[in-house]
This record gives structure tokens, sequence and C-alpha cells, in this order.
């Protein structure tokens, strides 16, 4: 019985720092923009031209 006390302490030290964790990262500006990094996961990024030949290069020795 002692234990479950122990471990609902626990359980609430432990909701308690992820609370705490909640409000730095609000105060810190973390939740600012919420439409940015959504809509950046839908746009690629062009490729570096080095890659592109590198590509092709393991492409030409794969059909060997």
């Amino acid at each position: 019985m002692n234990m479950i006390y122990m471990l609902i302490g626990f359980s609430i030290l432990l909701a308690l720092l992820f609370l705490l964790a909640f409000f730095w990262a609000s105060k810190s500006g973390q939740h600012d923009d919420l439409f940015t990094p959504g809509v950046r996961v839908l746009f690629e990024e062009e490729e570096p031209q080095g890659t592109r030949n590198e590509e092709k290069s393991d492409e030409d020795h794969s059909g060997r």
C-alpha cells in the first residue's frame, strides 16, 4: 500500500515538471507560429546539384 502512495507522489511530481516545461515553452515562443511548420512539410526543397549526379551514378551501377 505504501508503494501506491509513493507512485502517486512521483506521478504528481512528473506532471508538475511537464506542466512547467509547457509553460516555459509557451513563454519562450515555441507555440507562436503553428501554421508554417505544417506547410513547410508539403513543399520540397531543391536538391543540391551534387546529389543528382551521385544518384545517377548509383543507378548506373545497380543496372549491371
